[in-house]
């Protein structure tokens, strides 16, 4: 049976992961092990690894990594550690695949550990920008130590050929946090209420802020104007907690103080993807600067106030009103945001990220795509090599996978997988 370890290290890729951790579960020829580590391990982010053995899924390793500090120095403290730990949990699985996603610090310390290995590694999510996050130079630096990429959009895999990765190895897959959607069993509002211990007297806000951490010295600056503009929201407001990232402690101890000062406001430190996404289907919108604002909530036809450069570069459907960090302009934004027109214009909208079709895309690659010496051996690809000048879009034929194309309603187009 071939191996396929996946690294989770957080709720935020949980719940992305979730449609492929089942469908890996569910294939015969593969052994599905889970290596969870990071946040998962954390009391302060909710101690989530109970809910990987609650949802089935119990971790195979544990890599316990973060510092109790959020400084710089302990950032890059846990990523040594990270290193340490993936390295001791490669040499006791042996895992013939490692399944990576995203861009966090201690994700790229789970690819950084597999190299000496020669580890195939699999990579969920690249190719995207966020000029805001040092996460774009993990994101990027995976894409170059990974051996098959499955990118969310067109854009995202022309760009992962643009880093110089051969076309073959990329799959346009869509968005696989989407797929949940189709199988999701919704919790009602009176659920929701019962579970957070708020009344929803009208429709709630969501929110969720993570530190800017390309200017994480401003985080106090952006929450404090961000929850001044909240101040005069007169409606309930759910806030999450922000990833294990520079300076999140201080968002923590501002959201915690807001929620004490309002009988209306909840502060969540882990609701999961079946809460989450309730959440999203029953709000009046969502603030923050979150990628699930960027990716899933155009699905709920969500008004989303996207706040500062975090997500800067991603492409975004027509539901994101995109703003800066001054009280002011969050408040402006947020007027629009619950104004009934904008929320009407919203019927009907198709999500730029996909159907929800990406787990069996990416599940079938992983398990036919062969384990040799071609796909270890990686060579640069030139665009010149390929007849295409800078920032020209190469032909849909050089890569790998099926997709529906620009309209999300067209019927899907299968394209051979080669070297091209």
């Amino acid at each position: 049976m071939r191996k396929i370890a996946v690294v989770t290290v957080g709720r935020s890729d949980f719940g992305i992961y979730a449609p492929v951790l089942r469908a890996l579960r569910n294939e015969p020829d593969l052994d599905l092990c889970l290596i969870a580590a990071g946040g998962h391990l954390s009391p302060t982010f909710g101690w989530t690894v109970n809910e990987l053995t609650a949802r089935g899924f119990p971790p195979d390793e544990c890599v316990d990594l973060l510092l109790s500090a959020d400084t710089s120095e302990a950032v890059a403290k846990s990523m040594g550690l990270g290193l340490i730990g993936f390295a001791q949990a490669y040499a006791r699985l042996k895992p013939d695949v490692l399944l990576v996603l995203g861009d966090r610090f201690d994700m790229f310390a789970a690819a950084a550990a597999a190299v000496p290995f020669k580890i195939p590694i699999a990579h969920l999510h690249g190719g995207e920008v966020t000029v805001g996050a040092m996460d774009e130079a993990f994101r990027h630096s995976i894409t170059k130590m990974s051996h098959l990429h499955f990118a969310s959009t067109r854009e995202h895999a022309d760009r992962i050929v643009q880093l110089g990765e051969e076309p073959w190895r990329v799959t346009v897959s869509g968005a696989p946090g989407l797929d949940n959607l189709h199988d999701m069993e919704w919790l009602s509002a009176t659920a929701l209420e019962e579970r957070l211990g708020v009344r929803f007297s009208q429709p709630p806000l969501l929110l969720t802020y993570h530190p800017v951490t390309l200017q994480y010295e401003q985080t106090a600056t952006h929450i404090d104007e961000l929850l001044a503009a909240l101040g005069d929201i007169s409606r309930p407001i759910v806030i999450t907690k922000p990833n294990a990232d520079t300076n999140g402690q201080i968002i923590i101890q501002r959201i915690e103080a807001f929620a004490r000062s309002r009988p209306d406001v909840r502060v969540a430190d882990n609701l999961g993807t079946q809460a989450y996404f309730s959440l999203m289907r029953c709000a009046a919108a969502m603030v923050g600067n979150s990628s699930s604002g960027i990716i899933e909530a155009a699905s709920f036809e969500l008004p989303v106030v996207n706040i500062g450069i975090r997500q800067q570069g991603r492409p975004r459907s027509r539901n994101v009103i995109d703003t800066g960090a001054t009280r002011s302009e969050i408040a402006a934004a947020l007027t629009r945001a619950l104004s009934p027109e904008f929320r009407q214009n919203l019927t009907g909208l198709q999500n730029v990220y996909g159907q929800g079709d990406a787990a069996p895309r990416i599940v079938q690659r992983l398990k036919t795509e062969p384990l040799n010496e071609q796909l270890l051996l990686k060579r640069f690809h030139d665009l010149d090599a390929a007849g295409a000048e800078r920032g020209q879009v190469l032909p849909t034929s050089l890569f790998a996978g099926s997709w529906p194309g620009d309209s999300l309603n067209a019927s899907p187009v299968n394209f051979e997988v080669g070297n091209a």
